[in-house]
């Protein structure tokens, strides 16, 4: 589980997508546009438990971002992120 003390600076991530070749660079925001995306495709029951519990889309991607670092999209397909601090 990521440590909160990431999150107190610029917020980069590193989203590692199965259906992308490259790693790609986002903000906080546009992850999060990312995991709503995807959620808004995934059926209820497909989610766990602890994501379900989240009644919208917004809290749902929310909760992720900020506890988790993979999200199952289809069998044997996982998106990954990774809070990384780049040298500015």
């Amino acid at each position: 589980m990521p440590s909160p003390i990431m999150y107190e600076a610029e917020e980069t991530f590193v989203v590692l997508d199965p259906n992308l070749l490259e790693e790609e660079f986002m903000t906080g925001e546009e992850l999060l546009i990312k995991l709503k995306q995807i959620l808004s495709q995934t059926p209820v029951d497909e989610l766990t438990p602890d994501i379900r519990k989240y009644s919208s889309l917004d809290e749902q991607a929310k909760y992720l971002l900020t506890t988790g670092c993979e999200l199952q999209m289809a069998p044997g397909k996982t998106l990954q992120w990774y809070v990384v601090r780049l040298e500015k």
